[in-house]
């Protein structure tokens, strides 16, 4: 398992930008789809969307996110693909505005090469893929782009992959995956150092398959790269809780915090000001715990 085992610097060169993951941070998520299972339609709104979207980006920076995550595709359970012309249409104008008035790092939500590539051209600065660079043309236009790419386990697609997920052992089968495509892109042109990795919380996994590889989130962080874990508002928590979708941003800020503390360097986000809160609490206290070690 630890064939990959690398020294990643923790200046993460994002195109013209270097992102610190000596400390941990806090991805904000924005959605310009009509469908994600949280916010849908929120930035999907014809002539209005650059507008309310711009006006998020900036509330977010200034709650304290390091990275804006757009996405132009839902990958919810059920959610069938759109074409890429349609996703190009949803993301590029968007990637375009934010990169010219805002300080901050952009990464893209897709699979699709189109996407990476037009928007590698408009400034984006990490493609962020569910599918880890499978789709056909994917990895060739991560390669072109130069930019970081964040690979995650998916079990089946989106359209089907909640239907019956099963493993035999969760964590060997997702970080064996998960090292076959850094295999795979490295050997395509990929630097090794522009690789982070995401277990893919959500994505073809009951709930105990999640809280199985969020107890094993160490071992991910062994694998030598950095890792982003994504579980704001998701199904799991509200199995857990009880809660609605609209509910969950306690126990969405209670497993930042957990994440923080089991090693993670990107915590992917709806509610930044309270998860940067989070982060800054759990950060202070794993750095005295490690000072005192």
């Amino acid at each position: 398992m630890n064939s990959f085992v690398s020294q990643w610097s923790p200046q993460l060169r994002c195109g013209a930008r270097l992102l610190d993951l000596s400390e941990p941070k806090v991805m904000a998520i924005i959605n310009v789809t009509p469908d994600s299972f949280s916010d849908g339609g929120v930035f999907h709104a014809g002539s209005v969307l650059l507008e309310k979207v711009l006006r998020r980006v900036d509330e977010v920076c200034q709650q304290g996110a390091a990275l804006v995550d757009i996405g132009g595709e839902s990958t919810r359970p059920g959610s069938m693909a759109i074409t890429a012309e349609e996703e190009c249409d949803r993301v590029l104008a968007v990637v375009e505005a934010i990169t010219q008035r805002f300080d901050t790092i952009v990464s893209v939500d897709t699979s699709t090469p189109q996407v990476i590539r037009g928007a590698a051209q408009l400034g984006a600065n990490l493609i962020n893929d569910v599918r880890a660079l499978s789709r056909f043309g994917a990895i060739d236009a991560a390669v072109e782009s130069g930019l970081p790419v964040c690979l995650m386990h998916m079990q089946g697609d989106p359209s089907s992959m909640q239907r019956s997920p099963t493993y035999q052992n969760i964590f060997d089968e997702v970080a064996a995956f998960l090292q076959e495509r850094v295999a795979v892109c490295v050997a395509a042109g990929v630097a090794r150092e522009q690789i982070l990795l995401d277990p893919g919380f959500g994505f073809g996994k009951t709930v105990e398959h999640n809280l199985e590889l969020f107890r094993r989130l160490p071992s991910f962080v062994e694998l030598g790269f950095p890792v982003l874990v994504g579980v704001s508002r998701k199904s799991m928590l509200g199995a857990l809780t009880g809660r609605a979708v609209e509910e969950r941003l306690a126990g969405s800020v209670a497993m930042a915090a957990m994440a923080v503390e089991r090693g993670a360097h990107i915590l992917r986000v709806h509610d930044v000001k309270e998860t940067v809160d989070a982060v800054k609490l759990a950060s202070a206290v794993k750095s005295e715990s490690c000072n005192n070690d």
